[in-house]
């Protein structure tokens, strides 16, 4: 004679038929240690892999006008091209959007020496520091190791610094 079960009878069979492991102490804290053995060997190569920030040259610039346009930075190892010839001449070129008056260029992978910096604020971001037709500046602009010279920008030797390798902080304060 054949049994006919009904679905309720059929997902208690189903049931009982399932293995089920017993969870006991032993059975929790074996689970437990397993899971933080592979936490821990998951994290190891990110562990060992990490390196710390590498040395730069950290520019902030702290007293932008406005907030309009960009900070153009330019760092430069010889007085060829410095201040202005920031395109050809220039180590190395940081362009940063100005955000509450501030910004910061961040100089990596520069190798020891004597520098210079100049910064400009373009804020029309034509890409160059404009003057007014006697010659004078219209936007801001700021060098490193120096303060604005009156008669024009300064010399490189002016506004050369050494630099060995290490972090180094500088402020630079626009004149306009």
């Amino acid at each position: 004679m054949e049994k006919i079960m009904t679905k309720s009878a059929q997902r208690k069979s189903l049931l009982r038929s399932t293995v089920c492991f017993p969870v006991t102490p032993d059975f929790m804290r074996v689970r437990y240690m397993s899971l933080c053995a592979i936490l821990i060997f998951t994290s190891l190569p990110t562990i060992g892999l990490a390196r710390s920030p590498s040395p730069a040259i950290h520019v902030e610039i702290p007293n932008i006008k406005n907030s309009t346009g960009n900070i153009a930075c330019g760092i430069f190892k010889s007085p060829d091209g410095f201040p202005d010839k920031f395109l050809g001449s220039a180590r190395a070129i940081i362009i940063k959007k100005i955000q509450a008056k501030k910004a910061q260029c961040d100089f990596s992978d520069i190798s020891p020496g004597t520098y210079a910096i100049a910064v400009i604020h373009d804020e029309n971001m034509d890409g160059e520091l404009d003057t007014n037709w006697f010659g004078f500046p219209t936007e801001g602009y700021g060098f490193s190791n120096t303060t604005i010279d009156e008669f024009g920008a300064p010399a490189f030797s002016a506004a050369s610094f050494q630099y060995d390798g290490k972090n180094i902080d500088l402020t630079i304060r626009l004149d306009y």
